[in-house]
């Protein structure tokens, strides 16, 4: 430490939260009793160790290539708020803070964006390593660097990698963080100085993770495996337009102006803005579907090519090479959702708008966001900020906030903006429009921590990189793929590209400063504009009363014969994209007469009044609907909603679900008592999914096995659970199906990834099969002493039963034992060591775990994998509530807490009142932040 600082932890001591006061201690003492007794870590791990890391928050200490003091002002819960008198100063001195609390993620960020983990975790990184790169996110973001970003938004990136790199200097890994001096027991891992490429790539980490229908591509096409086309649609149902409102209400595609235009707009804001913006499905003796069904077809100009086992196989192997990569903000695949909404001050007590966000990704820790507050000191054109929200630590500027004059939030828009090509391979090239054309190569060398380096090729046609060439796998479909006689000839094989929007150069990064500083609606939309991958659902409000939503990015315009839902002909020029969507073509809505406007991943439009297809697979709406529901239940009859309704609707834990079939429920027999004893759980049940809810545990459970029964062993073994072994009959027999002998097959999906996962899809498919009530959906065989069924109440008993008996292995005989908590658990791990690493250093990192109410598709969306268990898999990762009559009135928390830090004060200060639904003061003024601040630092040029 430089002689005129005087040293700091900033740290509060933490509230005791549940469970976990006594844990951090007893990690401690195992921390000394290994050094005692000279256990692996012990030479290294001492208190010293665990606490070299920790920031300085007090005093002052010089920054080089400051050109004027800067403060950083810390809550009683670590989040800092910085001010400054430029904005060099303001992005470099956030570098420097971030570094401070969270530069180990970081780190581990830009190795996974770069596709260069192998380098800190060696050799089980490679294959993963691979893969990035033949996606090529670095190599974008370069691109985005050079030739896209504004000088201003240079500037402020180059400022931030400076205040990151003064954090390193002179740092040895563990005085940065406990898990360098974990690594150093492995390797001779150095962390490397910070560039502004690293701070872009992540916007394509954060982009894949949000890359909408590319797992429903997948699993559509490994299901015509067992399923014929009329299955398939009756998995995936229409979108409920009439049930379910879409976000856009008012206005609609004009075909003669050819723009996006709303009616009956009303308010005084500054502009509204025109831019930017087979049918059986039994079987004897088994419990897959009977019959395979036709499969589907990628229809191409000369022929089809049809999906058969063998492409099953394929796309198991892209769809293995998807599920194996780390999760950069949210699950991979299917479940990954967000809420956010605005009232405007008509309906609100304070007569000025209230708006709500909190995003559904993924649990990690530490959390993916970071808080923290960006003050000039003067607002002029030297400096020209004053925001305050949710970050990426390792990206300048707000994310999700809001500054002195407007508020936003974000939900992802799911639109399509990714497709799957089959690509004839000829040679050193591949068939396009009758013609062979090279590939585009580049080779890459992947450095590998503790081994030799590995060197690839990656080639690309002009759908974009091969990804066949990534998984084993992937090969077989050009060798035995079934297809047409008029198709191409197979030769060495068909091989899988994929073509997304992310991977041109864009620029989302001058849209986060533009959001920053937009002072109305027609600046918002401006910077909206900007906003080109990932595609978000924007919602705005602003201290004049004026409410909005926006649909901005990069969105692909494809041709009537391809609707981007099963993978095409890459050889065919019919199935190019024709262009991007303009700006002032994309659906917006500004101060609805309503009053207010919902996004919840539904559908963004009814099709009657849209042109184009935004993606066949939207989030069905339940979550939407129940808070369109729960708005207009507190302002009929002229009521107003408050900060604290917002916040009470964030944790609605009602399940739909539930609404629709427990009054079947209970008209069933049951027989057994056991059963019936559990069956009357479900008596005057107010369907609340509550963690200390017997009900909600007994229903769940029940749920789960509906799906089991009716669906998921009927799935091919791709969808499957790991290790769900059934037995079936054999797929592409050459006899008659029902003289064929049965086979075992297992599952090969990880739980969390595997169907039916229970989600709002899955209710649409129950509640269409409701009115049916003997399809062969229904349909299930006896399994030893648990009876079959023919039609849905037989099914339905035959759940309960199961579900019964589940329960009473996982929490015993004694209903009055049980709790949806005690099911719905939460742990969080560290996304690296905490996983991966051994069992000691997992033990020190991770925490937890935390029973939690809510559930799947419900507003407060604890997400749960029903064909994989109970536990929790994706959270509300953060909420918040902004005030815009009283900014200094509004509320946030984060998942974890600001540190990254596993022995700080603040490493999940945060999570227990986040599990108990509170939410923190949010202070902005200069004075309240003030008279919040428990540490001050001052960085000195």
């Amino acid at each position: 430490m430089p002689p005129n600082t005087t040293a700091s932890t900033g740290q509060q001591p933490a509230k005791s939260g549940r469970r976990k006061g006594r844990k951090a201690r007893l990690i401690v003492l195992v921390l000394v009793l290994a050094l005692i007794g000279g256990v692996g870590f012990g030479g290294y791990w001492t208190v010293s160790t665990v606490r070299a890391s920790f920031p300085q928050t007090k005093g002052s200490l010089t920054l080089k290539g400051l050109s004027g003091p800067v403060e950083v002002k810390r809550d009683n819960y670590g989040i800092p708020q910085i001010y400054a008198s430029s904005d060099a100063d303001l992005f470099m001195a956030q570098g420097f803070v971030q570094a401070q609390d969270r530069f180990y993620e970081m780190d581990v960020r830009r190795h996974m964006a770069a596709g260069r983990l192998s380098e800190m975790f060696g050799k089980s990184q490679v294959d993963n390593d691979e893969f990035l790169r033949t996606l090529g996110w670095e190599r974008v973001a370069k691109q985005e660097y050079d030739t896209k970003l504004s000088a201003a938004t240079k500037k402020y990136l180059q400022a931030y990698a400076e205040g990151v790199n003064a954090y390193l200097q002179g740092k040895d890994g563990k005085d940065i963080s406990l898990e360098y001096a974990a690594l150093g027991f492995t390797n001779d891992y150095k962390p490397q100085k910070w560039t502004p490429v690293d701070s872009i790539s992540w916007l394509k980490a954060m982009a894949w993770d949000l890359r909408s229908n590319m797992q429903d591509e997948i699993d559509r096409a490994l299901l015509t495996s067992r399923l014929g086309p009329k299955q398939i649609a009756e998995l995936y149902p229409q979108y409920p337009y009439s049930r379910n409102k879409a976000i856009v209400q008012d206005g609609q595609y004009d075909e003669l102006t050819g723009a996006f235009e709303q009616g009956g707009t009303s308010g005084t804001g500054t502009g509204t803005g025109t831019g930017a913006g087979g049918t059986g499905t039994g079987g004897t003796g088994g419990t897959a579907a009977g019959t395979a069904g036709t499969a589907g077809t990628a229809s191409g100009a000369s022929g089809t090519a049809s999906g058969t086992s063998n492409l099953d196989s394929q796309l198991t192997g892209l769809s293995d090479a998807l599920s194996d990569l780390p999760p950069a903000v949210g699950v991979n695949g299917d479940g990954i959702g967000s809420n956010s909404w605005v009232v405007r001050g008509t309906h609100t007590i304070t007569g000025k708008p209230l708006l709500a966000n909190d995003p559904h990704l993924s649990p990690s820790l530490p959390s993916v966001w970071y808080q923290m507050g960006l003050h000039c000191r003067s607002i002029s054109s030297a400096c020209q900020y004053d925001v305050s929200g949710y970050t990426f630590a390792g990206m300048p500027g707000v994310i999700i906030g809001h500054n002195q004059d407007i508020a936003w939030g974000m939900t992802n828009s799911g639109v399509d903006v990714t497709d799957l090509y089959l690509e004839k391979i000829t040679g050193d090239g591949y068939l396009y429009d009758g013609k062979v054309k090279p590939f585009e190569t580049r080779e890459e060398t992947i450095k590998v921590a503790g081994g030799s380096p590995r060197k690839i090729v990656v080639r690309e046609t002009n759908n974009g990189p091969l990804l066949s060439d990534r998984a084993k796998e992937l090969v077989k479909v050009g060798r035995k793929a079934t297809v047409d006689t008029a198709a191409p000839d197979r030769g060495d094989g068909y091989g899988v590209a994929l073509r997304w929007t992310a991977l041109q150069p864009g620029t989302t990064m001058d849209a986060v400063f533009a959001m920053d500083r937009a002072k109305n609606w027609t600046d918002f939309r401006k910077a909206a504009a900007l906003f080109d991958v990932p595609s978000q659902n924007l919602v705005y409000a602003d201290t004049e009363d004026n409410i909005g939503y926006t649909l901005p990015g990069r969105i692909p315009k494809r041709s009537q014969d391809d609707d981007g839902s099963v993978p095409a002909p890459g050889w065919d020029p019919k199935y190019r994209w024709t262009g991007y969507i303009e700006q002032d073509e994309l659906p917006y809505e500004y101060n609805p007469d309503r009053g207010y406007i919902v996004t919840a991943n539904q559908a963004v439009i009814d099709p009657d009044k849209y042109p184009y297809t935004l993606t066949k697979d939207w989030g069905y709406g339940t979550r939407s609907q129940r808070i369109t529901d729960l708005i207009q239940s507190k302002i009929k009859d002229g009521g107003k909603v408050s900060t604290d309704d917002m916040r009470q609707m964030q944790l609605d834990n009602s399940s739909e679900i539930a609404r629709l079939l427990v009054p079947t429920l209970l008209k069933i027999d049951p027989e057994n008592k056991d059963v019936r004893e559990a069956q009357k759980l479900l008596e005057g049940w107010d369907y609340t999914q509550d963690a200390d809810s017997a009900a909600a545990a007994y229903f769940n459970a029940v749920w789960r096995n509906i799906l089991k029964l009716a669906f998921g062993n009927k799935l091919p073994k791709e969808l499957r659970v790991k290790g769900q072994c059934l037995w079936v009959k054999p797929v592409n027999t050459t006899g008659p199906a029902d003289e064929a002998e049965d086979v075992r097959e297992c599952g090969e999906r990880d739980p969390d990834q595997a169907q039916p996962d229970g989600g709002d899809r899955w209710f649409e498919v129950v509640r269409k099969l409701m009115d049916q009530p003997d399809s062969d959906w229904w349909k299930t065989p006896k399994a030893g002493t648990r009876p079959g069924a023919v039609n849905r109440d037989q099914l339905f008993r035959r759940a309960m039963i199961d579900a019964r008996w589940e329960l009473t292995a996982k929490l015993g005989k004694d209903i009055d034992t049980w709790t949806w908590g005690r099911l719905h658990r939460l742990f969080l791990k560290n996304q690296t060591l905490g996983t991966e690493g051994p069992g000691f250093v997992q033990y020190a990192l991770n925490r937890g775990p935390w029973e939690l109410s809510g559930g799947e598709a419900t507003v407060n969306a604890t997400g749960w994998n029903a064909a994989g268990g109970y536990g929790v898999v994706w959270v509300p990762s953060m909420r918040m509530v902004v005030n815009l009559g009283d900014l200094d009135k509004s509320r946030w928390i984060n998942l974890s807490g600001a540190s990254g830090h596993a022995y700080s004060a603040h490493y999940v200060d945060q999570t227990d009142k986040w599990a108990d639904g509170e939410l923190l003061p949010w202070s902005f003024s200069d004075k309240a932040v003030e008279d919040g601040t428990q540490d001050k630092l001052v960085l000195k040029p």
